[in-house]
């Protein structure tokens, strides 16, 4: 056979199949409707197992085994896709725990961050709260969620990425932990400047304190500067703190401009940080299992035994659906020997077909799926 007669004869062959396909959608609908009916949820995973196994060995050899498993995969997450569609078109989509509102209740509420006044997570809260809301600080990350998750809180605060440094995986952790909802993020611009006294000068500065990262963040102006002596502290704030505590001229503290103004330091030198674009991205956490009807990134987290192509198969949920996928992030599970547990973003709305789908999929063949949050 030359060229021109495959194509004819593979022309045909294709017209086979896409007529076979819409009737086999044809009946997709019909089994979309006994399903409405009969309350029946639309993921079948020991039926599509048994599906598989069962084309899978219809083919001969082991290549076209495996490529009509795969075919056969994509084609029933069209399925599914099609009757979760069918299913929100009579509102019976299944109930993911979530409530849907128009936007976010924020007047009288209280917010709580880590960390003191002035520090970059006091930033985050007054750059989405606003100065009237009510702002309270703890210690530690852990003491947030806690205050949270038992109703302390309207809201929390906490850090989860930064552009140049990576996830803040204490954070990742305590997701898992306790059952907050993220609800919304908010992107603070790292600038770090050096404050010192009022009378002070760049050229009296012996000692800077600060944050070990935002050290290493002004490594390249602390370089430069070969008489400052470098010491760690807690967080920036404090190390603002303690700068008008000592009353040392000799002393300067790298910390945001908030922190220069709610202590009544000088800027020194203002934007010393090393990169310009570096961000740290803060999640805004409720008790509350709640997403605006805009939301548009969803959080998830699931975990998978180290066993070859159990995370591929997970992804697939999310390429067959044509849900793109924004990071993923792993982290082992304690006490668990080579089990892992990821946290994946992806774009989309829990009202959105696709996405129940894909959720509901990956819920079907991963261990603990959570939904960390629609925002």
């Amino acid at each position: 056979m030359d060229l021109q007669e495959c194509r004819t004869e593979l022309d045909q062959i294709d017209e086979q199949i896409v007529k076979l396909f819409e009737e086999r959608m044809g009946i997709c609908s019909s089994v979309a409707e006994y399903k409405i009916a009969a309350g029946k949820p639309v993921y079948d995973g020991e039926r599509e197992r048994q599906k598989l196994s069962a084309v899978s060995s219809m083919a001969h050899g082991d290549y076209n085994q495996t490529a009509v498993q795969e075919l056969f995969t994509q084609i029933m997450t069209i399925s599914r896709r099609y009757q979760y569609r069918l299913m929100a078109q009579h509102g019976k989509l299944e109930d993911l725990g979530y409530q849907q509102v128009e936007q976010l209740p924020v007047n009288g509420v209280r917010v709580v961050y880590q960390g003191v006044e002035g520090a970059y997570s006091h930033g985050a809260a007054l750059q989405f709260f606003g100065k009237e809301t009510e702002l309270f600080h703890v210690q530690t990350f852990e003491e947030a969620m806690q205050q949270v998750q038992e109703g302390k809180a309207d809201y929390g605060v906490l850090p989860i990425e930064n552009s140049s440094a990576g996830a803040v995986i204490d954070n990742y952790d305590l997701q898992i932990k306790y059952h907050n909802h993220i609800v919304a993020e908010t992107f603070v611009k790292v600038r770090h400047g050096l404050l010192g006294l009022e009378e002070a000068e760049l050229s009296d500065i012996k000692t800077v304190y600060s944050h070990p990262q935002a050290l290493m963040q002004c490594s390249q102006f602390l370089h430069d500067q070969k008489q400052i002596r470098q010491v760690s502290l807690e967080n920036t704030a404090v190390a603002a703190k303690k700068i008008v505590e000592d009353k040392d001229r000799t002393q300067a503290a790298i910390a945001s401009e908030i922190a220069a103004e709610l202590y009544g330091l000088k800027v020194l030198r203002a934007a010393i940080q090393n990169s310009e674009s570096n961000t740290t991205r803060f999640i805004i956490l409720s008790s509350r299992p709640i997403y605006c009807r805009d939301a548009s990134k969803v959080s998830i987290a699931f975990e998978l035994p180290h066993r070859s192509g159990t995370l591929y198969n997970i992804l697939g949920h999310f390429i067959f659906n044509g849900v793109n996928m924004r990071m993923i992030e792993s982290r082992p599970i304690p006490g668990r020997s080579w089990e892992y547990r990821f946290f994946v973003d992806i774009e989309g709305n829990l009202a959105d077909a696709a996405i129940r789908n894909a959720l509901n999929g990956v819920a079907a063949e991963a261990q603990n799926m959570r939904i960390l949050g629609n925002y």
